[in-house]
């Protein structure tokens, strides 16, 4: 927009607006909201948006993961930055395959898609969601030979990719019901509950993914699930009554970790 560096005054006013109303990346955001406006009518639009509580991703149409820039838009979940530990891992475990081929259920916008697909452009990408709305940036975020379907979990999967996936990496909803109060504000209005809720413990779709995924991994294929530290045992449990191997890996958050599941 040219409305000025995020040194110069204009960006310090914005900024002092943003952490009047609560942002604690005040600077870092007004220097996103000046960017992204075309003008300066539009500028004040954002920054009366931001301050009301909208997230600032879909308000600008991007958030960054890692080295990405994923599209993003009102209405879908917003790729967290914990997520990367999932990404990071299943980048690792695909360098290491052969002939890989990735699949990312509940994907919203395909973070971990994406970002395998960059870092391995070899790889065959395949996602799915229940929710037409994120699957539309999905496209935009992945090359155009990855499959994107349309359906719950795994159910509209193409049977033709049964026993090919070499790994199946996924942030499935996983918000226990009663804990609405620990969710922030601006997500609980902004973003569609089926994507951040997922029964009393939060492991409805956890346990539907590690129950129907064997038949569809290769079988030196693996799972790789994120969930938060207080779910591990009890969704490691039902993988190990289903014949899964289960590991475990903790971010350095202390909160978030992955199920790492092989075949038993």
């Amino acid at each position: 927009m040219g409305t000025g560096s995020p040194s110069s005054g204009r960006a310090r006013a914005i900024a002092d607006r943003l952490r009047a109303a609560g942002s604690v990346f005040a600077e870092e955001e007004a220097a996103i909201l000046l960017d992204a406006a075309r003008d300066d009518a539009e500028l004040a639009s954002l920054v009366a948006r931001r301050v009301a509580g909208e997230p600032i991703e879909p308000l600008v149409g991007w958030v960054r993961f890692g080295p990405l820039r994923l599209e993003v838009g009102p209405g879908v979940f917003v790729p967290r930055q914990r997520s990367l530990l999932l990404a990071r891992a299943a980048v690792r475990v695909v360098r290491a395959q052969d002939e890989p081929v990735v699949l990312e259920p509940f994907c919203g916008v395909a973070p971990i898609a994406a970002t395998v697909a960059a870092a391995v452009p070899t790889a065959e990408i395949h996602v799915t969601d229940v929710d037409a709305t994120p699957l539309r940036f999905a496209r935009r975020n992945l090359p155009s030979g990855a499959q994107v379907y349309q359906g719950a979990g795994l159910a509209h999967l193409p049977m033709a990719l049964r026993g090919r996936v070499s790994l199946a990496a996924s942030v499935p909803p996983y918000v226990p019901d009663g804990d609405r109060h620990l969710v922030p504000r601006e997500a609980l209005e902004h973003e569609p509950p089926a994507a951040l809720f997922a029964g009393a413990d939060g492991l409805d779709h956890v346990r539907d993914l590690v129950t129907g995924l064997a038949g569809w991994l290769r079988p030196d294929g693996r799972a790789i699930i994120e969930l938060h530290r207080s779910q591990w045992s009890a969704a490691a449990e039902h993988a190990r009554a289903q014949g899964w191997r289960a590991s475990r890996r903790t971010g350095s958050d202390g909160q978030t970790v992955l199920l790492d599941l092989r075949a038993g």
